[in-house]
């Protein structure tokens, strides 16, 4: 358990948090909400407001694939070592952690 609070947790947030799907996602969504006042804008009569509604719903179901990753591991009897599989560490001093 302690390489989990050592190691596995911080792996899993930087995993999403550095996450291709997520960057995407979130630059979509702030650039429905840039656009969003469109009386000067490139985008005067566009409808925005529905760009923006798209934009929130796709947040809001976004996927990504590293939580399936945690899923998967936590349904193991030995989701530790699932996770130890899924989240290699890289030489920080938490290998021999458990």
């Amino acid at each position: 358990m302690l390489w989990m609070k050592h190691r596995r947790i911080i792996s899993v947030a930087n995993s999403v948090l550095n996450s291709n799907e997520l960057d995407q996602t979130v630059a979509h969504l702030l650039v429905t909400v840039l656009n969003w006042d469109t009386s000067r804008t490139a985008t005067h009569g566009v409808d925005t407001e529905s760009a923006h509604v798209a934009a929130k719903t796709e947040y809001n179901n976004l996927h990504l694939p590293v939580m399936d990753l945690v899923t998967i591991a936590l349904q193991a009897d030995d989701f530790v070592a699932q996770l130890k599989e899924a989240f290699p560490d890289e030489g920080d001093g938490y290998e021999d952690l458990d």
